[in-house]
């Protein structure tokens, strides 16, 4: 018999260094999950992301284990480190502050591909300029 799922729990923490403290501890804490258990785990496979904001999409059952499944990284996230920038642009309408090759938003586009709601590349890559567009990010090529 499969277990019944108690809750989904969706968290954003930095690749290969969460920790127990807010926001990971409260979120799993309420629902009675291993902290550290789900710590170590995440951190082990997220290693080679060290640094990069990695959503997580935790899945409790009724017995308190869990699973969890890694997604990409945010666009914004990943335009961001591409431009070399900071944060994006206030005012995107009228303040650019930054750029990225058109090769740039492709390798983002198929890097998301899984996650977005896109059937083909193309449309992909049109969803990420969008996203690039709206942080004040100009697309060149």
């Amino acid at each position: 018999m499969a277990k019944e799922v108690t809750v989904q729990i969706k968290l954003q923490a930095p690749g290969g260094q969460a920790t127990p403290a807010p926001p990971i501890g409260p979120a799993l804490g309420q629902h009675g999950v291993n902290i550290g258990q789900f710590v170590s785990q995440f951190n082990e496979r997220t290693k080679e992301l060290a640094g990069m904001v990695v959503p997580v999409v935790l899945t409790v059952y009724s017995d308190r284990s869990f699973s969890f499944e890694v997604k990409s990284s945010p666009a914004a996230v990943l335009l961001k480190k591409a431009a070399g920038l900071a944060k994006g642009s206030g005012n995107a309408s009228k303040e650019t502050v930054g750029t990225v090759t058109a090769e740039q938003v492709r390798q983002i586009a198929q890097t998301k591909m899984q996650d977005l709601n896109a059937f083909d590349i193309d449309t992909a890559v049109k969803v990420i300029e969008g996203t690039a567009r709206s942080m004040g990010i100009k697309v060149e090529g």
